[in-house]
C-alpha cells in the first residue's frame, strides 16, 4: 500500500491510486460482490432496491469517484437523495445532466447529503441543488457542522490548500526549494476553483443520529483525521456502509497535518476512527468513495493498522539515526519521484506520522536554528 492514499481536494490522494484501484489481489481477504463491474459514466447501477451506484471521472491521478443515489421522498413525493456530488468540472456536470435526462428524470433532488468537505465530495452540491430540486422545494444540504464550516472557510481563505500560510507550514517542515514554495503560494484559490459555491444553509449530521432515507434507516458514524468530521452511514437492516473515504479497499486514505492545526494528531484520530468501525458486523458491505464495493471491513481495518504501523516504524528508525524534518521523511515513506501536487499531500502525511510519534512520546521535536521542526529520539 506504499505511496497510495486518498484524501483530497481533487487528489489529496497519494500517488499510485489510479493504477491500484482495479488491481484486485489474487489472495485478498476482501471480497468484491460485483467483481470488476462498474457503472458507465452517465448510468446508474442498482446494487439493491433503492440503492444506486454512480461513477464519475476525475482529472487526477485518482481518476474516479463513486457517488450514491438513494430512493427517497420529500413532502410525501418520491425524490432522490444524492450522497456526495463530485468535483465541479464540466465532465462531471455533464454526466449528472445525462443522468437527470435519463434514469433520474422521474424525480427531483430531495436531499443532498455530503460525507465531508473535500472538493470531490462537495464540489457540485450547490449546483445540483439549484439545478435539480423541485421548483417550489429546494433540496437541503445534509452535512456535519465541522465539515460544512470548514468548506465555507476554505472559500474565503486557504485552510491548508495553498497560499502563504501553507507555504510557511511546509517551509517549517523542511521544504526549501524556492520554486516549490512559490507554487504553493500561488495555489491560494485551489479549493474555490473546485468548489465554486457552498449552500448558505444546511441540516446538521451528528455522530450516532439516525437518518431515514426512503425505506432505510442510516446511522451516522463520525470519523476524524481525514477531514474535520467525516460522516459515514450505516444501515443495520441491510448491512450496508457508505464508508466515504474512511474505508477504501486498496488504497490508504490521505491523513495530513496542515497549517490550520499544525500540532494535530490526525493519524491518531484516523486510526481510532476506523477501529470504532470494527463494531460493525463482519459481513457488512462497504460502499467506498474510491475503488469497488467490498466485504471484509474487519480485515481491511487490520490492513490499515498494519500499514501505518510499518510506516511509523520506518519513520521512527530514520529519526533515531538523525533528527529529521518531514521533507527528509518523503523518501522513507514514498519510494518514487513526486511532482509538486503529490509532494504537498505527501508532506501533510509525513507531518502526520511524525506528529503521531511525538504525541505518543516516542519522538521529541524542536526547531533548529533555521526555524525548521526536527523530530528525533527523546
Amino acid at each position: 500500500m506504499r505511496g497510495a492514499a486518498c484524501g483530497h481536494n481533487a487528489a489529496s490522494l497519494h500517488v499510485d491510486a489510479a493504477t491500484c484501484l482495479m488491481n484486485i489481489p489474487a489472495f485478498s481477504p476482501l471480497t468484491y460482490p460485483w467483481e470488476r463491474q462498474t457503472p458507465a459514466v452517465g448510468e446508474l447501477m442498482t446494487l439493491a432496491p433503492g440503492l444506486h451506484w454512480v461513477r464519475m471521472p476525475m482529472p487526477f491521478a485518482l481518476n474516479h469517484i463513486n457517488l450514491w443515489v438513494l430512493d427517497d421522498e420529500s413532502g410525501g413525493t418520491p425524490a432522490w437523495c444524492v450522497v456526495d456530488a463530485g468535483v465541479a468540472t464540466e465532465a462531471i456536470r455533464s454526466a449528472w445532466q445525462t443522468l437527470w435526462d435519463g434514469p433520474l428524470a422521474a424525480r427531483h433532488l430531495g436531499r443532498m447529503l455530503v460525507t465531508h468537505m473535500h472538493p470531490d465530495h462537495v464540489g457540485n452540491a450547490q449546483w445540483l441543488i439549484q439545478r435539480h430540486s423541485a421548483p417550489d422545494a429546494p433540496a437541503r444540504l445534509w452535512m456535519s457542522q465541522s465539515d460544512y464550516q470548514a468548506a465555507r472557510l476554505a472559500l474565503q481563505s486557504t485552510t491548508g490548500f495553498g497560499g502563504e500560510r501553507a507555504a510557511a507550514h511546509f517551509q517549517a517542515h523542511g521544504m526549501v526549494n524556492p520554486d516549490d514554495l512559490a507554487k504553493v503560494r500561488a495555489r491560494g484559490d485551489y479549493f474555490a476553483s473546485l468548489v465554486p459555491e457552498m449552500p448558505q444553509a444546511y441540516r446538521r449530521l451528528m455522530d450516532g443520529m439516525t437518518v431515514r432515507i426512503g425505506a432505510r434507516d442510516w446511522r451516522c458514524l463520525a470519523g476524524y483525521g481525514h477531514s474535520p468530521e467525516h460522516m459515514a452511514l450505516f444501515c443495520e437492516q441491510d448491512g450496508l456502509l457508505i464508508s466515504g473515504d474512511m474505508l477504501l479497499p486498496t488504497i490508504s486514505t490521505n491523513v495530513s497535518v496542515t497549517d490550520v492545526e499544525p500540532e494535530g494528531d490526525a493519524l491518531g484520530l484516523f486510526l481510532a476512527s476506523i477501529e470504532r468501525m470494527r463494531d460493525l458486523p463482519s459481513d457488512t458491505l462497504a460502499l467506498p468513495s474510491h475503488g469497488l464495493p467490498f466485504k471484509g471491513i474487519h480485515a481491511r481495518i487490520d490492513q490499515l493498522h498494519a500499514h501505518h504501523a510499518e510506516r511509523l516504524s520506518e519513520v521512527e528508525a530514520a529519526c533515531r539515526v538523525k533528527p529529521s524534518t518531514a521533507a527528509e521523511m518523503l523518501p522513507v515513506l514514498f519510494h518514487r519521484q513526486l511532482d509538486l501536487h503529490q509532494t504537498t499531500f505527501a508532506m501533510g502525511e509525513a507531518v502526520a506520522h511524525l506528529n503521531h510519534l511525538w504525541h505518543q512520546g516516542v519522538l521529541h521535536r524542536e526547531q533548529d536554528a533555521s526555524g525548521m521542526w526536527r523530530y528525533g529520539p527523546r
